[in-house]
């Protein structure tokens, strides 16, 4: 459906997706009636009688129809699936388990470094459907896509990017309540790759099973990216450097030394973001520019300050182990670490084993419901510096000021949610920030 006018439409949903698409179809003349859980366990009666239902990402299509009749399906869909009929232009999406938003925003930034006319949006930067009436046939669009809006998507972007994904971490505070096995949050990922055609790019990351798994789905020409082995064709970091290899050539993009993002696990999502900006066309040395200056997103191992030789890092956003545990191997400095927070019913076994056997750690703040846990899976032999009980940020980054030396790394990555001491985990960050800040008054 292309023409909205005067058709009876339902937005599943009010947050900022579901505001944007009433906007849009409200602007196309359309008839919109936004439906939220706000207005009652019953909001989703009812539906037969609309000639379109837009769900929000988080809204699974099977409660839709729990409430209505099955004849409902074909009038199911998303502002995600919207965007692609509409779109006139090239669109590069971007998913994974972890370093979407990371790598999404690299791209971005290397197409507009070219001088190209190019616009960020899904998951991050605006929703999709607020900036459509801008585009050409000559501009590009970069989306950060989740399991969510790819699950029930019937086209695929022109070059699609599948970073990491793995089965143990399902990206999203409710992903393993809304996937019914990691079978389908897989198969939902691949949908970036499945409805490709033989003029497409896939780039898929060569180190996790999934993603290597996944290039017999798509009809467009294959890319692998890696940071562990060189890649017959696509991206690899070897010996100190991010190396392209396209038809049969070596081309040097930059040294690992010199990338503006910290920790090997950024090697990835450099390699990935680069060879997508290559593919579509931008010169390597601003690639290069971008990959040397561009230092991360708010939250995600974010420097915040150097305070009396001390830096101070902000990564929030690791909620989860697995998360923290790369951003405590980004840094051979002695690191103090705060830790801890609210359940997300995670495994911190391996992070215990990291923290137990990682030499230069030597302190840690543990805060929280789930330090207790954390703790219990860490060798009690350990040395480090275990410091508890500090019931604010003030209290936190003030016990960790008082033991750190110059040369030191604190950071906040605290492999669990917020919700126990903050409003979310930018709160968090933000507090955390904030009181930094303080210490240099």
């Amino acid at each position: 459906m292309k023409d909205f006018n005067k058709k009876k439409i339902a937005i599943i949903g009010k947050a900022v997706e579901g505001e944007s698409s009433a906007k849009f179809l409200k602007g196309k003349g359309a008839d919109v009636t936004i439906l939220d859980i706000s207005q009652g366990e019953s909001y989703l009666d009812g539906l037969d009688k609309y000639d379109l239902i837009v769900r929000s990402p988080g809204i699974k299509i099977s409660k839709l129809i729990t409430h209505n009749s099955e004849q409902i399906t074909s009038k199911i869909t998303s502002q995600t699936k919207l965007f692609f009929d509409m779109c006139p232009c090239p669109i590069i999406g971007v998913t994974g388990t972890k370093g979407k938003g990371t790598t999404s925003t690299l791209i971005y930034e290397m197409l507009k470094k070219s001088g190209k006319d190019v616009y960020l949006g899904g998951n991050i930067g605006k929703a999709p459907l607020e900036f459509i009436e801008q585009l050409n046939s000559s501009a590009v669009v970069v989306l950060e896509l989740s399991s969510f809006q790819l699950q029930d998507l019937h086209k695929s972007p022109h070059i699609g990017v599948m970073l990491m994904v793995t089965s143990d971490h399902l990206d999203g505070s409710n992903n393993r309540n809304y996937h019914d096995s990691v079978e389908e949050y897989i198969s939902a990922k691949r949908n970036i790759l499945r409805f490709q055609t033989k003029s497409d790019f896939a780039i898929l990351n060569r180190d996790y099973p999934p993603s290597i798994e996944s290039d017999i789905l798509t009809e467009g020409k294959v890319y692998f990216v890696s940071r562990e082995r060189e890649v017959e064709e696509g991206c690899f970091a070897r010996d100190g450097k991010i190396v392209i290899r396209a038809n049969g050539e070596n081309i040097e993009v930059v040294k690992t030394s010199e990338l503006g993002l910290r920790g090997e696990h950024n090697f990835e999502n450099a390699c990935s973001a680069a060879l997508a900006a290559f593919l579509e066309g931008v010169k390597v040395e601003d690639i290069k520019e971008v990959l040397k200056t561009f230092k991360g997103l708010e939250h995600r191992l974010e420097l915040v300050g150097k305070v009396n030789g001390v830096e101070y890092y902000n990564d929030s956003f690791s909620v989860v182990p697995e998360a923290a545990i790369a951003a405590i191997e980004s840094f051979e400095n002695p690191e103090i670490l705060i830790l801890g927070g609210s359940s997300k019913n995670s495994n911190f076994e391996e992070l215990g084993q990291v923290l137990s056997s990682k030499k230069n750690i030597k302190a840690i703040i543990g805060i929280g419901k789930e330090w207790e846990r954390i703790k219990a899976e860490m060798s009690p032999n350990s040395k480090i510096l275990l410091i508890e009980g500090a019931d604010s940020m003030e209290k936190i980054v003030l016990a960790a000021s008082k033991i750190a030396l110059s040369g030191d790394v604190v950071l906040l990555t605290p492999a669990c949610a917020s919700f126990d001491m903050f409003k979310n985990y930018k709160d968090r960050g933000e507090q955390f920030k904030k009181e930094v800040g303080k210490l240099n008054l």
